[in-house]
């Protein structure tokens, strides 16, 4: 079988850590990187087997890697450009950036439709936090009250993070009802209690040393119960960012979630 061909969209430390996975994946043959403030023709690959193309405009990219799937994990504001020349040039896509509109997933949702494509756009990518947020969706069922707190490095643009917007949801969707939320009779501070998507409280923490991670806190009469997940290092994400790579090949549509390709 021949390998798929990869660009990786993005060369900050997430665009780095997938090259570098893309590189030593025997499936896979890294063919460009894409990087909007490039001045070069060619990057070196991480590990020292040789160059492949560096270019800021994904049209151009495309016509001369001639790649299979392209990996972005990029910014909400890049993405969308990303997302187009992939469709137009019939380029697969794997997605990792969150914040991204509800306009732009249904356009690629068509998208792919049209052109028979596949696509995987995830909030994340590490097989633990997937879990997390499946058991999360059980105890909803269960549990009236409930809390979210994500923790994420100070350079996270976006809060709450993807995955807390998309536990939230997920945890709603399975319980049918919105959760109980309690009621602060004064906050000393604004803001203190978080904000709230249907009776459940976000909490956002950004600081330095952090990567990712996440606890869904969930209270009953007399107990609560806490599930929680730590990502200590980006290449958590790998496994999930390769296997994605390798199913948008079998898929002629969008996949929202990773849970979807491991089962859950």
């Amino acid at each position: 079988m021949p390998q798929i061909r990869v660009v990786v969209s993005g060369t900050g430390r997430m665009g780095k850590e997938v090259l570098a996975a893309v590189c030593g994946d025997p499936d896979l043959e890294p063919v460009g990187v894409l990087e909007k403030f490039s001045a070069e023709e060619y990057v070196s690959l991480p590990d020292g087997s040789g160059l492949v193309h560096l270019d800021k405009d994904p049209r151009a990219l495309f016509s001369r890697a001639r790649p299979d799937v392209v990996i972005d994990f990029t910014n909400a504001e890049w993405t969308p450009h990303v997302v187009k020349a992939a469709l137009d040039s019939s380029v697969r896509l794997v997605i990792g950036t969150t914040g991204l509109s509800e306009d732009l997933l249904s356009d690629l949702e068509r998208g792919c439709e049209e052109k028979g494509l596949g696509a995987v756009a995830a909030s994340n990518f590490a097989i633990g936090a997937v879990l997390m947020m499946h058991l999360a969706k059980v105890a909803a069922r269960h549990l009236d009250h409930a809390e979210i707190i994500e923790l994420h490095h100070n350079q996270k643009l976006d809060a709450p993070s993807g995955t807390a917007i998309a536990t939230a949801k997920g945890m709603l969707a399975s319980r049918g009802r919105p959760f109980v939320e309690a009621s602060t009779q004064k906050e000393m501070i604004s803001g203190t209690r978080g904000g709230s998507l249907d009776g459940i409280a976000i909490h956002s923490v950004r600081l330095p040393g952090l990567v990712a991670h996440q606890e869904v806190i969930f209270g009953g009469t007399g107990q609560t119960l806490t599930i929680r997940h730590d990502s200590t290092g980006r290449d958590s994400f790998m496994p999930g960012v390769l296997l994605a790579a390798k199913e948008v090949m079998n898929r002629s549509e969008l996949i929202r979630g990773l849970d979807k390709l491991i089962g859950l």
